[in-house]
This record gives C-alpha cells, sequence and structure tokens, in this order.
C-alpha cells in the first residue's frame, strides 16, 4: 500500500482473466467532522474512476457508522494467463472554494510562499487522516467467476477493465452510474431504474404478482409496451443478496433452453437490484397443484410438465461445457408459460459442478435449499452433486401426484415430510391413499407404476444409487407412452383431446387409479388429523422389500418454501 500526501493506494495481485468483487468498508470516527461535504474522495480501479464525491458522512447520516460499498470489476486476460496488479486509489477531493479559485501568481517573495503553506498543510494532513481511519478497505473477493471466452470481450482489448457499483443492504444510495457488468448485450440487457419504474408504474402493488424471498415479482411492460415482462425486485430486508444477484445474472445470462426461463435483463442502479425475465403466463407449477383457486391440472398436463423441468435439469447437468447444479429445484422454481410449458426457474443457489472425468465427483459446499427438497446425503456431508437435484425432483414428483406440500408440519410425524411419507406408503402398498382424487379415473396403471417408480429412485438415500436426470426424462417419456396407449386401447382409439385422459371413467373394464373406501378430501389431509386417511387395496404396484424405511427428517438451512 503506497500513502502518497493526498491519496491511498492498493495493489493485489490476482488472476487474470476474471470478474472481483471489491467491497469497500469506510466509517468517520474523527470528532471534527460532523457534516456533509467535509471529507469527499474518488475511488478509482485500475486507473479508471469509479465512484466521484464518496461522502461516508452522506452514506451512513452520521459518525461512528459503519458503511461498505461493493464494486465490481474485470481484469482482462492477455494471452499469457499470468497475474495482474489490480490496484485501487482513494484520492481526496479539493476543498469546493479551492477548486473554484483561480491558483495565485507566481510570488517570488518568501514570506508569502511560507504564508501559503500554512494554509495548506492543515488541510492535506485532515485529508489524510481521514482517509487513513475512513478508507480501511476491506477487499473480499466473494466469487471468482468462469474465465470468460465469447470474442466479445477479446473486442475490448487487454487493456481495458470494467467495473459496476453494486447495491448493498448498507443503507447506500447513492447513484451508481455504472453501466453493466460488460456481459454483451446479446446476452444481456442493462436496464436504467426509469426504464424499470416506467415499466411497473412506479413498483405500483397492482403490478404485483408474486412475492418471495428475494423480494416483489412485478409484471411489467417494456418496449413501449409490446413485451410484458416479470420483473424481480431486491428487497433490502432479504436474507439474500449481492452473491445470488451476480449468480442469477451469470448463469442465466450464458444459458438458452426452451425449458430454462431466459434472463433478458437486469438493473443495478441507485440502490437497486432488479431482474428482468419473461413473462411466464401461467405462473408456478405449485400455483396449480394445491392451495390455489386455479383448476386442477389433469394428469397428462401434469406429466408433461414434469417431463419439461427434467428436460431443463438434464441441459444444466449434462448440456453446457461445465455442468450446472440448481441447488433448489422445487414446485415454486418450476414456471408454466401460456402453452403449459414448463420452465425451471431462480439459479441465485446454483453452483458449478465438478469437472466431467476429473478427479473431484462433488462439490463442498455449505448446505442450501429449501425445507423438505434438501438432499440428505449433501445434508449430513456438505458433498454437492448433480444428484441433489434428482432428490428434490423427486418430492416435486410426489407433489404433482399428490398435490401437497412438501412439508405439513401439522401432520403427525411420519407424514410431515412428503418424501419420506411417499416411501413408506410405497414400502405398504398403500400409496392410492395419498394420490390427489382429483386424479381419479385419470391415470393408467401403468403409467402410474412407471411415474412412482422412477420418483423413489430419485428418493434413494445414497446419491450413488439415484438415476441421473437424463434417465429420469427418459422414464418419464415412457410413463406419457404407456399412458397414451392405454388411452387409445381404452377408448378404442386416440382420445379426442389428447390430453384429459376422461376416457377410463366411461369405460368399466379398464382398471382404474381408484381408492377403496371412503375418499380423503383436502381439507382432511391437510388438517392434522390422520382419521380421514381410510385405508385402501393396494394397486398392484410393485414394491421394495429390500430395506427398511428409516423417517430421517431433512431440516434445510432455508425454511422457507415460498419463491424466491
Amino acid at each position: 500500500m503506497a500513502n502518497t500526501s493526498i491519496s491511498l493506494e492498493w495493489a493485489f495481485p490476482v488472476d487474470s482473466g476474471f470478474y472481483y468483487l471489491l467491497r469497500f468498508h469506510f466509517c468517520e470516527i474523527q470528532l471534527e467532522v460532523t457534516g456533509q461535504n467535509q471529507r469527499p474522495f474518488t475511488i478509482s480501479i485500475n486507473n479508471q474512476t469509479a465512484e466521484i464525491e464518496v461522502d461516508v458522512i452522506q452514506l451512513t447520516g452520521g459518525t461512528h457508522i459503519p458503511v461498505y460499498r461493493d464494486l465490481i470489476t474485470f481484469v482482462p486476460d492477455d494471452g499469457r494467463r499470468g497475474r495482474k496488479d489490480l490496484r485501487l486509489l482513494a484520492a481526496a477531493n479539493p476543498p469546493p472554494a479551492a477548486a473554484s479559485l483561480p491558483p495565485p501568481p507566481p510570488n517570488p517573495t518568501p514570506k508569502n510562499k511560507s504564508g501559503g503553506s500554512s494554509v495548506i498543510l492543515p488541510v492535506v494532513c485532515s485529508v489524510i487522516g481521514a482517509l487513513a481511519v475512513a478508507a480501511a478497505v476491506g477487499f473480499l473477493i466473494f466469487r471468482r467467476s468462469r474465465k470468460i471466452k465469447d470474442s466479445a470481450y477479446s473486442k475490448s482489448g487487454p487493456t481495458k477493465s470494467s467495473w459496476v457499483p453494486l447495491s448493498t443492504a448498507s443503507g447506500s444510495t447513492t447513484g451508481t452510474g455504472g453501466s453493466g457488468i460488460s456481459l454483451p448485450s446479446d446476452l444481456c440487457r442493462h436496464f436504467s431504474l426509469e426504464e424499470i419504474k416506467a415499466a411497473t408504474g412506479n413498483f405500483d402493488e397492482n403490478f404485483v404478482i408474486g412475492k418471495g424471498g428475494f423480494g416483489n415479482v412485478y409484471k411489467g411492460f417494456i418496449d413501449n409496451a409490446a413485451t410484458t415482462v416479470a420483473i424481480k425486485r431486491l428487497n433490502a430486508s432479504s436474507n439474500q443478496g449481492v452473491h445470488e444477484f451476480l449468480t442469477e445474472i451469470e448463469m442465466l445470462s450464458k444459458l438458452r433452453h426452451v425449458h430454462l426461463v431466459s434472463l433478458i435483463g437486469y438493473c443495478d442502479e441507485r440502490g437497486e437490484m432488479v431482474l428482468v425475465y419473461d413473462y411466464m403466463a401461467r405462473g408456478t407449477l405449485r400455483d396449480h397443484l394445491y392451495n390455489s383457486e386455479n383448476s386442477p391440472l389433469k394428469w397428462k398436463q401434469r406429466l408433461q410438465i414434469c417431463i419439461g423441468a427434467a428436460r431443463g435439469l438434464n441441459y444444466l447437468h449434462t448440456g453446457v461445457k461445465n455442468s450446472i447444479i440448481h441447488r433448489d429445484v422445487k414446485s415454486t422454481n418450476i414456471l408454466v408459460d401460456e402453452k403449459w410449458v414448463a420452465k425451471v426457474s431462480d439459479f441465485g443457489l446454483s453452483k458449478v459442478g465438478p469437472a466431467a472425468g476429473g478427479a473431484h465427483t462433488h462439490v463442498s459446499t455449505v448446505v442450501k435449499g429449501s425445507f423438505g427438497y434438501v438432499d440428505p446425503e449433501y445434508y449430513r456431508r456438505q458433498q454437492l452433486t448433480d444428484k441433489s437435484d434428482v432428490y428434490s425432483f423427486g418430492v416435486v414428483l410426489f407433489e404433482v401426484l399428490c398435490a401437497r406440500p412438501a412439508i405439513i408440519p401439522s401432520l403427525p410425524r411420519e407424514q410431515v415430510n412428503l418424501g419420506e411419507w411417499a416411501k413408506f406408503c410405497y414400502k405398504k402398498g398403500t400409496l392410492e391413499q395419498i394420490v390427489d382424487s382429483n386424479l381419479d379415473g385419470q391415470i393408467a396403471p401403468e403409467c402410474l407404476g412407471k411415474f412412482v417408480e422412477t420418483a423413489i429412485t430419485c428418493l434413494k438415500e445414497k446419491g450413488i444409487d439415484r438415476p441421473a436426470m437424463g434417465d429420469v426424462v427418459w422414464s418419464l417419456e415412457f410413463a406419457m407412452q404407456l399412458q397414451e396407449a392405454a388411452e387409445r386401447r381404452g377408448g378404442d382409439g386416440p382420445a379426442a383431446d389428447g390430453g384429459d385422459g376422461d376416457i377410463f371413467s366411461i369405460n368399466p373394464s379398464f382398471p382404474l387409479l381408484v381408492g377403496a373406501g371412503q375418499n380423503t378430501t383436502e381439507e382432511e389431509m391437510f388438517s392434522g388429523s390422520s382419521e380421514g386417511l381410510s385405508a385402501s387395496k393396494s394397486s398392484g404396484l410393485s414394491t421394495d422389500s429390500s430395506g427398511k424405511f428409516k423417517p430421517d427428517d431433512v431440516f434445510s438451512e432455508i425454511k422457507n418454501p415460498i419463491p424466491r
């Protein structure tokens, strides 16, 4: 660190070709500084001005209040794959009076020169003192991104370094003036805050279409109302922040697939962190399963949505150069568009998986996810693999079949966790008692058997025993073929509508999925009482006699199951 007369400079050796997140910590503790504009200074990164007129008192509202500012910068690679110095400079701004007055004419008289020095010296000393105690910089590298290989970056030349300020929960409201994270414009669009406000009616509550841990989701209109979008705005009190925001942009800006939600752009101005997505007209999968005014989905619609979501996850695991583990697969992170096409969303917790063919088979990381969906092996060992997504998806499959949440705390202990309860019922041959009663007469037994077999294998205790997501896709597609073949047999030809499967209800000669005895109502199932659960006969599903059921309750660090 170099300390000149009016500035402080730091140099950090870093690897080239990566993004770096810089966190600057400030706290004004000198008694003589009591108001704004007494200690303004400028922050520069690699000789580029990043922030001007930084005023700690203005940021915090007083003295002895810590505050931090986050900036992100890209250190380009010149092809030598070496280390470069990342230089940070905090330089004091000249006092307003000194800046506005012209310099005095040269005067050789020693007496006058000495008088000028006596005026300037206290100013210089006070600036040095302020910077020494107020500009305590913590250089924290939160994430080192994948090396950028797009040709768009190489065109910018090896000497350029891009930066962008990021809003934080520290209370900073200074305009960023940033121009984005320097992603290619054809991949990710940077919106101004004015554009976002215009799209949402200045964040009008009437535009809110969803709420989650991240904040509110608004329905918006961009490009002169020609395009409808979903706009997710970070809540200042959210337990998620800069890291998730950056991860979402990094992941989705480089992924394009029919079963992944598309990120259109983002905004990071004036204390706001906003993401703009394609608008999914029909909301989340959960919106169509339970606790909703929407009509219950037909079985083939549910199965088709599961197939689409599985294809999206399989693309993440196998369709990109470095596999991506979603880490938060659940029914609220599967969205449905106008044509009932499923799209996987919310990549804030995603992690890049181990390199294919490498020595490592997992990523060691702290446990994150949603309550009821977290892989128990990942929870115990803190080793994340793509099979962790497979387990979570198995819970989603039973959520689709049973139309109940992954966790219902009010139920008896053995029924609280859907995944464990479904495995228990499968082993006992009583799975029909928890299947959604709205599906009676719609599911062909062959299809049901394959679907349940797939879901059960996804929930195997050990990740090595679970199928790959590609195998899950194949099994679900085969279940759909079994369903359609049964419809053709039962209806003496293809179903006219090709989708609702109601032909089973008018053909009593064909075996139906109908629970024996009294049907369980939704109120009874969710009431916490087991009295409404009637005994039923086995549907002929095969059971796995090997092993014993172990009621392991899986707990996640994120217990709020609402969409993020």
